[in-house]
């Protein structure tokens, strides 16, 4: 699953010009983004045009009678995204593009009660895109909400230590044009939910500070603090934020 990630790239002309954003997309540095979250999204118009624009992240069925079903559809497996009813049609004409430079992932230790955080990047570290879906949803009066899901797939052998589910990270920029693409044929669209190869994948322990939701500072990058005496973070209370996937 992915439920954190980060485009702490500073360099905004160049993520707007890499992804085709265009101006009047809100761009700032984000070290801790988390669902429920405006995020910048790369969208296409009816004709296929590209065009950048900023999301909810959580996707609302345009039939959900309440905006907080987004919270419980922040992802959307690839084994059934062809099937469910809310990722079915937005598969056909309503495929986007989430730019990115890493995502987060908490792995389980024995030895304690809290959750190492991971960032994961590309080994280049060069930004890329989630493969998303997204929604129009129509409230009460002129409430109107536009909003995304990231699609997951099973874990690569770098990572599955960790989780056994990663996001779509598409390779390279023929495969997200494909998938913008309303033409592309389906069976090609589907074959592009697939893990990122290991060999593209980098992946680094990090400090507790992003395990706060709430939280969106620089040091959610920063290396983890050096471990405590032996049992001694055993026996202390874990932090109530420290959910990592676990809120999802």
């Amino acid at each position: 699953m992915c439920g954190r990630y980060s485009l702490a790239n500073p360099a905004q002309n160049e993520l707007r010009a890499r992804f085709a954003l265009g101006e009047s997309v809100e761009l700032r540095q984000r070290f801790n983004v988390a669902p429920g979250d405006d995020v910048a999204a790369v969208t296409t118009s009816k004709e296929g045009e590209a065009r950048g624009e900023l999301l909810r992240w959580g996707l609302v069925p345009h039939w959900a009678k309440d905006p907080k079903t987004g919270f419980k559809m922040i992802n959307a497996r690839a084994e059934t995204v062809t099937e469910k009813p809310a990722y079915r049609d937005a598969l056909k004409t309503r495929r986007c593009l989430i730019p990115a430079d890493g995502f987060y992932e908490w792995q389980a230790r024995a030895a304690s009660k809290r959750k190492q955080p991971f960032h994961i990047t590309r080994a280049d570290g060069a930004p890329f895109a989630f493969a998303g879906l997204w929604a129009i949803w129509h409230g009460a009066g002129d409430e109107v909400l536009r909003t995304c899901t990231i699609v997951t797939t099973e874990a690569n052998d770098l990572l599955r230590d960790i989780h056994d589910r990663m996001p779509v990270i598409l390779p390279d920029q023929d495969a997200e044009e494909a998938w913008l693409d309303h033409a592309t044929p389906r069976e090609l669209v589907t074959g592009l939910l697939a893990p990122l190869p290991d060999a593209l994948t980098a992946k680094r322990p990090v400090g507790f500070a992003v395990s706060d939701a709430r939280y969106d500072g620089p040091d959610c990058l920063a290396d983890p603090e050096p471990a405590a005496e032996p049992g001694s973070e055993a026996v202390s209370e874990p932090d109530a934020a420290d959910s990592g996937p676990t809120l999802f």
